[in-house]
């Protein structure tokens, strides 16, 4: 059995993985699991990750959970170029330092404006509250003004001259407030340099098909959800 990796493009780090996978020639095989379908709590699913969570990687008879783990993995697995994970100690220092931050900063207020400003009202079938949108953009820039001022500062990439995965698992969670229509690169020219940058060193089609069905979420439709994750994704939302 070769390597399996299930994901759900919709879901930032399952973008991450699917655009390093690609641009690296990875041999794996792709398994789409809808989280919009409940498929990740199947029984079947749940052989893969007790978690029942996205992405997962099966090896054989090994499997991992956890995006970032997964991707370490590849890397070392098929000893992708240095510049992702440099074995430089403090290049390298510089892709950790960014990943053990990004959780609880980048990632978790980028995904808190786009469910708030998308998932809340098509689940609820009210209008947003203005209030509750203005104080999740304000979280979300605090954070971007951080990963400006500590992180990119005026290198072409967070741990220097070349991309790392910190780059990639960076920008795909920023996509995600951006296909909410919240355009967090108009008005932050750096920002939007390093984004182009990081594109172009993946392939832009690439990252554009990774991010295809996201860009198109707005046209996503209550019926499209299985009736208990809607109620579950509901009763999520409105405890934030």
């Amino acid at each position: 059995m070769g390597l399996e990796l299930y994901l759900d493009l919709l879901s930032q780090p399952c973008r991450a993985l699917y655009i390093f996978a690609r641009s690296n020639n990875n041999p794996l095989e792709f398994k789409r699991v809808q989280l919009a379908k409940g498929q990740h709590k199947t029984e079947e699913f749940q052989k893969v990750n007790v978690l029942m969570k996205v992405p997962a990687l099966r090896d054989g008879s090994f499997t991992l959970a956890e995006s970032i783990a997964i991707l370490l993995y590849l890397v070392q697995k098929f000893k992708t170029p240095d510049h992702w994970y440099p074995s430089d100690l403090q290049k390298r220092a510089r892709v950790d330092e960014y990943l053990s931050w990004q959780h609880a900063n980048i990632r978790a207020k980028g995904s808190k404006l786009f469910l708030t400003k998308v998932l809340l009202p098509l689940l609820t079938g009210q209008p947003l509250p203005p209030e509750k949108l203005e104080f999740a953009t304000e979280e979300l820039n605090v954070a971007l003004k951080q990963f400006e001022e500590k992180f990119l500062q005026d290198k072409l990439f967070i741990a220097g001259s070349e991309i790392s995965l910190a780059d990639l698992v960076a920008l795909v969670e920023l996509m995600q407030p951006v296909c909410a229509g919240y355009d967090l690169f108009e008005e932050r020219p750096k920002l939007m340099e390093w984004r182009k940058r990081v594109e172009e060193a993946v392939g832009k089609q690439l990252f554009q098909e990774a991010h295809k069905e996201i860009m198109n979420i707005k046209n996503m439709t209550a019926d499209q959800f299985a009736p208990e994750m809607m109620e579950n994704f509901k009763q999520q939302l409105l405890k934030q």
